[in-house]
Formats: C-alpha cells, sequence, structure tokens
C-alpha cells in the first residue's frame, strides 16, 4: 500500500468515527455479538417468548432514551426520565380509576403530565441557569415523592380500564400477520424512533438541537432565543417520557409508584452506546435504539443465565463507564 492510499485510508477513518457512523456499526456489531453468545449458553434465549420479552423491555427503555438524547445532544442531562415516566403512569391512573375518566383522556394526561414537567426542567435549565445535572436531580426527587403522594403509597390498577393493557400488549401486527406478535409498545417505539428522528433532522427544532449542543454562545450571539428552544426541546423530551410511561404501566396493568428509580442510567447507557456525544452536538436516534437493544439483550441474557441481580447492577455500571470512555476518546481521536 501507497503512502498516499495510506493516508486517504486513515483520513477515511477519521472521517467515519467523527461522523459517529463507526460508533454505530461497533453497537450493532456488539448486539449481534451478543446475541450470538447467548443463544450459546443458554438454548431459551432465542425461543420467541423471549425475544419479544426483549422488544417490550425496549420498548420502555428505548422511549426513555430517545427522550435522554434530545437532551444530551444540546449539551445536558436528564436524571429525571425514570420517576417522571412512573408519575407521568400515576397521573394517568389517577384519571383513569380514581376520577373515572375515558381512556383517551387518561392518554392524554400521561403525555401532558411529562410535557409539563419537561417544561418546568427547561425552564429551570434556561431561565433560572440552574445546570442541568441539578436541575434534574431535584426534579427526579422531587417526581418520586409526588408518586407516592399521589398515589398514597400505593399501587393503581387499571381492571376497570377496558383497552388500557392493549396499549403495550396488545397487538395490530399480529392480527394482521399472527406468525409476527409483535406487541403494540414495539410499534410504538419504532413511531416514536421515526419522529424524533425527522424532527432531528428535519425541522427548525431539530437544527437548534445540535447547534446548542455545538456552541450555544454563537447560536446566541446571532439573534436566536435559546432559552425557548432550549425549553422546547426539554418540553418535547418530557412528552416522550409520558409515552414511554404510558407504554409501562399498561404492561404492568399498574402505576407502581415506587418504581422508576434505575431507568435513568440504562436510559443514559444506552444513548452513549449509541454514538451520542455526551459533550453534546452529536447523536442519531438509530443508534439509540441500537444501543437501547443492547442493554436489553444483556440483561434479559444475565437473567437466563441466572446471574444474581446485584452483578446485573455492576454490568450495567461498567457499561456507563466504559462507554462514556469510549466517547472521550472519540471526541479526542476527531479534533
Amino acid at each position: 500500500m501507497t503512502s498516499s492510499s495510506t493516508t486517504t485510508t486513515l483520513g477515511f477513518l477519521k472521517q467515519l468515527s467523527a461522523s459517529g457512523a463507526f460508533q454505530k456499526i461497533l453497537a450493532f456489531a456488539s448486539l449481534v455479538m451478543l446475541l450470538i453468545g447467548f443463544s450459546i449458553a443458554s438454548p431459551n434465549f432465542m425461543q420467541t417468548a423471549n425475544m419479544i420479552a426483549i422488544l417490550q423491555a425496549t420498548s420502555v427503555n428505548g422511549i426513555l432514551a430517545i427522550a435522554a438524547t434530545l437532551v444530551i445532544i444540546t449539551g445536558g442531562i436528564d436524571l429525571s426520565v425514570g420517576t417522571l415516566m412512573t408519575f407521568t403512569a400515576v397521573m394517568t391512573g389517577v384519571v383513569l380509576t380514581n376520577v373515572g375518566l375515558p381512556l383517551p383522556l387518561g392518554v392524554v394526561t400521561g403525555i401532558a403530565t411529562g410535557a409539563f414537567c419537561g417544561f418546568i426542567s427547561g425552564t429551570f435549565v434556561a431561565k433560572l441557569k440552574i445546570p442541568p445535572f441539578i436541575a434534574t436531580l431535584g426534579m427526579m426527587l422531587i417526581l418520586k415523592g409526588l408518586s407516592l403522594v399521589v398515589s398514597g403509597t400505593r399501587p393503581i390498577y387499571f381492571n376497570d380500564t377496558p383497552g388500557f393493557d392493549l396499549i403495550s400488549r396488545g397487538s395490530l401486527i399480529g392480527e394482521v400477520f399472527p406468525a409476527l406478535p409483535i406487541p403494540n409498545g414495539v410499534l410504538i417505539l419504532f413511531v416514536v424512533a421515526g419522529s424524533a428522528s425527522y424532527i432531528l433532522s428535519r425541522t427548525v427544532l431539530g437544527r437548534y438541537c445540535f447547534a446548542l449542543g455545538s456552541n450555544e454562545e454563537a447560536v446566541r450571539l446571532s439573534g436566536v432565543n435559546t432559552d425557548r428552544w432550549k425549553i422546547a426541546i426539554y418540553t418535547l423530551s418530557g412528552a416522550i417520557v409520558g409515552i414511554g410511561g404510558l407504554i409501562i404501566a399498561s404492561r404492568l396493568n399498574s402505576a407502581q409508584p415506587a418504581l422508576g428509580l434505575g431507568y435513568e442510567l440504562e436510559a443514559i447507557a444506552a444513548v452513549v452506546i449509541g454514538g451520542t456525544s455526551l459533550s453534546g452536538g452529536r447523536g442519531t436516534i438509530l443508534g439509540t435504539l441500537i444501543g437501547a437493544l443492547i442493554m436489553a439483550v444483556l440483561l434479559n441474557g444475565l437473567r437466563i443465565l441466572s446471574v444474581a441481580q446485584e452483578w446485573q447492577t455492576v454490568v450495567t455500571g461498567a457499561i456507563i463507564i466504559l462507554a462514556v470512555y469510549a466517547d472521550i476518546v472519540r471526541r479526542q481521536k476527531s479534533t
């Protein structure tokens, strides 16, 4: 190989790494290796029921990760996605079970609750200039307490709400193609992913999302109201989390007020594994979906192999550290 061709190859690899494509390829390869490895380790792993369980787990974590992706691209962070998911589920339960309103109003309530809480978090960050880590940490604790207060510390069940469980556990695809009993929750995940990808790539909101993460001060000096766009992004992220709350409540057929903590870690891990930079300005929804699948497959495989819960938590923490380190190395190579 000549010197010029070597230089060209190295330049191409550097460009590929900088664009984030290399990270997505690596993440997809990791996903395939996990699937093969767990299939060899356990004959139960590739069974249809287990694959559906993985997809159902991904439907919740994937939606939370998509919401977190929008915020992280702006250079922020949202630690409240897990408890916000729980709070939206609780508010949906109050409207449907305690008040007895129709199912569509319960769905609107869940999404609107998420959007409102996202708006509050965005206001804390944009207007009060509170660092995103602190603002969303505080919101995480507030929502955890409110979930317990509103529900009276007791689960809210949806047994008297016909059709609510079908939001996640039904299968519109399975009715048409019985051989593909893909749950509605997974279908909703892909609809949300497609919509979020369109927003990021084809709308003004998406362009400002990347611009804020790349150089917020330059955007502000150009005359753009950065506070307004940042609040809009947090609001959209909260609405997406509200959809995740509906899915998990439907899957469990109940709103569990003590649920939620820990989901934010898996969501952030999925985002970083998928190639979104924690420093902001770069990321894709496709990469986040791959990252969410990796997390779901890994945790499911560990359970199949009867690995203790505490060691599953250790593995999750290690993955987050490795993913963040990989992001640091990637940024250094791209400069």
